[in-house]
């Protein structure tokens, strides 16, 4: 009696094992998810550590749901099991693992695949989730639901997305919310300010049914539509493959007189052993980008493109080629004003699960290089289905980044410049009083004049430049003033302010035109090149004001004879004029010329009187006096 009710009770164990794995397996195969990870977790409880496939299968299912922090644990269980993990499965936790910040673990598994897959390590993340800190600010839109938003599109002033927003519509079992549609809405903008307002499903009698539509495209001429819908039988119901499987496919709508959205048509290139799926047109409409997981393709889906010919037909597809497409997945290509390509995938160097990258590569056949455009489009979780606007500045995407209203949320972004500001004030330096009107340059260190602003009343000046680090040389300039320099450096903060003022020095002061002493050799009365680069600013004074009249005078300290001193004092003094002469000036201009040796010393430092150097070079001086009123 014992023996027979222990075989019925393993013989019930054993049936409800079978049960819950094969129950499991089916929704995993349907791609049920949220179901199967139910069973999968009975399946376990039952069979313990014997069920090794079961902890992979049941991680796949939080990994294909994002549920990165139960992704990594249950794919962690597996590893520990008899068989481990495989590459593709090594690839998803790592991925799960930057998803949720362990960034060295990832690294060390990724470490553990081929050299094929080298795309995806050595990642600097402090750079990618710096990149965009002080210049792109993001915001969740108000459209957003607590189910999937997401894949915005722009077209005339209307917004367009996809939503599962329909709670009477049929649950999609992968994630337990009604299938997708495609709605519209207007933007209106109310100064800076934008809002998206009066949502209504797209006006159709054919686009949406009761499965999934998402991922437009509309030609300029907004008489063309491309969306991705599910494959239909003739009842309108998912057709599936032997496989079980429902394939996505892409059609095109016209735009009718009568404001709808009709004459459905399926592109040419669709299949049923395959899905294609996230139409994006050139600028020029002559191509069409899209996804699809054909056998062709380098990954899990791939990026491929098509002529649209000018009968209306269409040419063969193209794979981009590995210079784009990755043993991961390519998705929701792209293509700015500017034939940028922007896409989203999971086979590059990210933080986690599906990253925004862009390439030159449809400007540039040749360009290999692929740019993860970083945080805060991109987070440890999926972000995808980018659109820009012509502006190049503003824009929307999509995320799963769990700080938002729903599953999938669409957030809006603008680019806002990290700037600072190099600002100052100009001065008299004799009289210490502000000097506006006042040239000041800001120089570049090749010497480059980059910007000019002249001072107002208040004598300030500001200069607005990148949050960069740069040395930059100002300069002020005034008529009738010494130049003044200043050096300043840049930094990376945003907003910083940084002050340099500005202190000219006047050339006329009263009625003489005032410059630096004028030094001549020993007993010599040639110009010097210093003494050359003192007298310009006397040129300078005299060319812009060509009425002015002045007379030089030369004098000298008392140390040697009064007779050397004159003689000496006065040969200097006329080959100041004579070099003020050769720059084009007029002898009209001076008047005289004249040396006068010790006869007019400024201080007590006469023949006996003991003084310091600096109380004899007092007495060396040349000057410039203003003998009449000018201009």
């Amino acid at each position: 009696m014992k023996t027979r009710i222990t075989f019925l009770v393993l013989l019930f164990l054993s049936l409800s094992i079978f049960s819950q794995r094969k129950l499991a397996d089916k929704f995993y195969k349907e791609y049920a998810y949220i179901k199967a990870a139910e069973f999968y977790k009975k399946a376990i409880k039952i069979e313990g550590d014997n069920g090794v496939d079961l902890f992979a299968k049941l991680a796949d299912c939080y990994y294909n749901n994002s549920n990165s922090e139960q992704a990594v644990y249950w794919y962690t269980l597996a590893d520990h099991r008899k068989v481990g993990l495989d590459n593709e499965r090594i690839y998803r936790l790592a991925q799960s693992l930057r998803s949720v910040g362990e960034y060295e673990k990832a690294e060390t598994w990724l470490k553990k695949l081929p050299d094929a897959d080298l795309k995806l390590r050595n990642v600097d993340y402090t750079k990618l989730k710096e990149l965009n800190r002080d210049s792109i600010r993001i915001a969740n839109l108000n459209i957003n639901t607590e189910n999937s938003d997401f894949g915005p599109y722009v077209h005339n002033g209307k917004f367009y997305f996809a939503s599962a927003k329909n709670k009477n519509g049929e649950v999609y079992e992968w994630n337990h919310e009604p299938y997708l549609d495609l709605y519209q809405a207007k933007i209106k903008e109310d100064g800076t300010e934008k809002s998206i307002e009066d949502i209504v499903p797209v006006i159709s009698t054919k686009v949406n049914t009761g499965f999934h539509e998402s991922s437009i495209a509309i030609t300029k001429d907004g008489k063309t539509m491309y969306f991705t819908r599910n494959n239909l039988d003739d009842k309108n119901k998912l057709d599936h493959n032997k496989e079980g499987t429902a394939h996505l496919k892409i059609f095109k709508a016209t735009f009718l007189e009568n404001g709808t959205w009709n004459d459905l048509e399926e592109l040419p290139f669709n299949s049923e052993l395959y899905s294609n799926g996230h139409p994006a047109l050139s600028p020029d409409e002559k191509t069409l980008y899209f996804v699809s997981d054909r056998s062709d393709g380098f990954g899990q889906t791939d990026i491929y493109k098509v002529a649209i010919l000018e009968d209306g037909s269409y040419g063969t597809p193209k794979n981009l080629g590995a210079n784009i497409n990755t043993k991961g997945k390519e998705m929701f290509p792209f293509v700015a004003n500017d034939n940028t390509l922007y896409f989203s995938s999971d086979g590059y160097q990210n933080l986690g699960l599906l990253d925004i990258y862009k390439s030159d590569i449809l400007n540039n056949a040749s360009s290999s290089e692929v740019k993860n455009i970083g945080a805060p489009f991109n987070s440890g979780y999926d972000d995808f289905a980018f659109f820009i606007n012509n502006d190049n500045k503003t824009g929307y995407f999509s995320s799963n980044r769990p700080e938002g209203k729903g599953r999938d949320d669409i957030y809006s972004f603008s680019t806002h410049e990290c700037l600072q500001y190099i600002t100052g004030k100009t001065f008299d330096k004799r009289t210490q009083e502000s000097l506006p009107e006042t040239l000041v340059e800001l120089i570049d260190v090749n010497g480059k004049v980059i910007e000019r602003f002249v001072t107002a009343e208040d004598a300030t000046y500001r200069f607005e430049r990148k949050c960069k680090k740069n040395k930059y040389t100002l300069r002020g300039t005034k008529l009738d003033y010494k130049d003044d320099l200043g050096s300043v450096e840049t930094t990376e903060e945003r907003d910083a302010e940084i002050k340099q003022d500005l202190y000219l020095t006047p050339l006329i002061v009263g009625k003489e035109i005032v410059i630096n002493p004028i030094f001549f050799d020993f007993n010599k009365w040639n110009i010097r090149p210093d003494a050359a680069y003192e007298l310009e600013f006397v040129v300078k004074v005299l060319k812009n004001h060509p009425d002015m009249i002045i007379k030089i005078e030369a004098h000298t300290d008392s140390r040697g004879t009064a007779r050397y001193n004159e003689r000496l004092s006065d040969r200097r003094a006329k080959s100041t004029r004579d070099y003020i002469l050769s720059r084009g000036l007029d002898a009209s201009r001076i008047q005289s010329a004249i040396g006068y040796g010790e006869k007019q010393l400024v201080n007590k430092c006469k023949d006996r009187v003991k003084c310091t150097e600096e109380e004899h070079q007092e007495n060396r001086r040349s000057k410039f006096i203003i003998l009449n009123d000018y201009n």
